[in-house]
């Protein structure tokens, strides 16, 4: 009886903790809904500040496809996002790899001033950028999306950082049996580092597939242009059709949940320093 009595005292404390996660759940949650109902209502209705869905879904999906080059977009965005991430976590991996893994005169130097990168805004060294990519004949090009961020010094930290999970004696070991160093790194520390690999994964396709900024500036013609572009020029102009805007958004928001959601249990593991 005594421990039923506790019971019941500690869920009657836990009911003011219940109910605030439950509205702050819901306030977390009605920014997506009131997406996808704007989707489904007219460009008057939305802009009335109506939430209950309406009957227009298929046709502000009918003016999307027709009036802008969504798949066109959907696929620049797609490709960029998938080359870029796979290099990056390949470059920036090695680098934390050998940063953590390896012994060399002055590394630490080397990576403080790697990490002096992150306090230089993106903005100050964009027109830098441009001008090197327009020398090289990159613009409108995929190295000329790529390249400047292959390597980020955030993902070179955090690849380093949960290198200490990753064990000396396994390296000695793989040598011993003849491995080179770069089989250690895909035959033995890349398998071991999975949850890493995921978490920096699932980082760099949202950044990517999110960024506008650069993007606009490397790309000059529409045939090039990705999904937060065509977002942009939707919502430019005197007359905006917040249906096909929120359509729109609809669908450059579905890849990254698809790619968060597949892969959460590994960024959290990941994230915690889990090496599997």
């Amino acid at each position: 009886m005594t421990e039923k009595k506790n019971k019941s005292k500690i869920q009657r404390r836990l009911i003011p903790t219940y109910i605030f996660l439950t509205i702050v759940s819901l306030i977390s949650v009605f920014p997506f809904y009131w997406m996808i109902s704007a989707a489904t209502n007219t460009s008057l209705d939305v802009a009335r500040g109506r939430i209950i869905p309406g009957t227009c879904f298929l046709e502000n999906l009918k003016k999307l496809i027709t009036q802008q080059n969504l798949w066109g977009a959907m696929s620049n965005s797609l490709f960029y996002t998938v080359v870029q991430t796979v290099i990056a976590l390949l470059i920036c991996s090695l680098a934390g790899f050998g940063f953590e893994l390896y012994y060399t005169k002055g590394k630490d130097l080397l990576f403080s001033i790697l990490l002096l990168a992150m306090m230089i805004p993106g903005v100050a060294t964009m027109i830098p950028l441009f001008k090197m990519m327009a020398s090289v004949g990159f613009l409108n090009s995929v190295w000329g999306f790529i390249l400047p961020s292959v390597s980020t010094p955030f993902l070179v930290m955090f690849f380093r950082q949960n290198s200490r999970n990753f064990p000396p004696e396994t390296m000695e070991a793989a040598r011993m049996d003849g491995l080179s160093e770069l089989g250690i790194y895909f035959h033995m520390y890349m398998p071991m580092m999975k949850s890493t690999f995921a978490a920096a994964g699932v980082i760099m396709f949202m950044n990517t597939w999110n960024s506008y900024l650069w993007p606009k500036v490397i790309f000059t013609s529409m045939d090039a242009q990705t999904m937060p572009m065509l977002i942009a020029n939707l919502s430019s102009g005197y007359n905006i059709d917040y249906g096909v805007l929120m359509m729109a958004v609809i669908f450059c928001s579905v890849p990254t949940m698809i790619v968060f959601f597949v892969l959460q249990k590994q960024f959290i593991n990941g994230m915690t320093g889990v090496s599997a």
